[in-house]
């Protein structure tokens, strides 16, 4: 087995907390408006606006839409539809241009699990370390400024015309429809695939690496990988407890120890 060269990441919900921050952010908006947005599930709306966007990047990227693909405009053109749906017309009414276009660059300024910025400082020293996300180029670069993220390199699937999977039931179906993203970043390493690792808490992510070759890295996050019909944690096995999943951890730090291991046995 060749040793690990170069760790992929995906970034929102695997190194950043997407969800604690954008439901804090519109807490704070609707306390504005007192009364009329009380008693408002600022979780549920975070969700269906996530939920809404991984539908439209899975059909992206399946080739079902000729969406845009960048995403600060996509989680944008959501957004107008979620505030106009029935569930949430109370809220759309309220917010103006400016609003909205806070509520979509929250995106850019997400803080990092606990974990994050640490373990990756610490897995530099010992194999590259890049992010491999659908975000946009200016986001992650946002992104990383505000959470202290440190880098060797920032790949966005912008530069590569397309989207990784997502967990949306086209890519459950067809996983492997589209490698481009993954290839594409193996190769601007002058790595092949075999020598990357992509980590990720989604498993479709994860499987979508593993068919064009890459190993794989799978961490547990918080609110993520949840099955919408029972509402818990979707099942993921590593390959030695029989599942498809080359390392599973608990946190940045703990890949540390996988990567050294991995390494040393070369």
């Amino acid at each position: 087995m060749a040793p690990i060269e170069a760790l992929l990441f995906d970034v929102f919900g695997t190194v950043v907390d997407w969800r604690g921050h954008i439901v804090a952010k519109l807490e704070a908006q609707a306390a504005r408006y007192g009364e009329e947005l009380a008693g408002t599930d600022w979780g549920k709306f975070t969700q269906d606006w996530w939920s809404a966007g991984l539908k439209e990047i899975g059909r992206i990227a399946t080739g079902a839409s000729q969406g845009p693909l960048n995403s600060d405009v996509l989680h944008r053109l959501v957004l107008d539809e979620v505030l106009d749906s029935p569930e949430w017309a109370h809220v759309g009414r309220l917010w103006d241009e400016t609003v909205r276009q806070s509520i979509n660059f929250s995106m850019h300024q997400l803080n990092g699990w606990p974990d994050a910025a640490d373990g990756l400082h610490e897995l530099r020293k010992h194999t590259i370390v890049a992010s491999l996300s659908n975000g946009n180029v200016r986001m992650l670069v946002d992104l990383s400024k505000f959470a202290g993220l440190p880098w060797d390199m920032i790949f966005s699937t912008e530069f590569f015309d397309t989207f990784k999977p997502s967990n949306h039931t086209l890519l459950v179906i067809h996983p492997s429809r589209n490698p481009k993203a993954y290839l594409d970043a193996a190769r601007h390493l002058s790595l092949d695939p075999e020598c990357c690792a992509l980590v990720s808490a989604h498993i479709q992510d994860v499987r979508g690496a593993a068919n064009v070759g890459m190993r794989t890295v799978y961490v547990r996050r918080p609110g993520e990988d949840i099955d919408e019909s029972t509402g818990q944690h979707v099942e993921v096995q590593s390959k030695e407890n029989g599942g498809d999943v080359d390392y599973m951890v608990g946190s940045f730090l703990e890949l540390v120890d996988v990567v050294k291991r991995v390494n040393a046995a070369e």
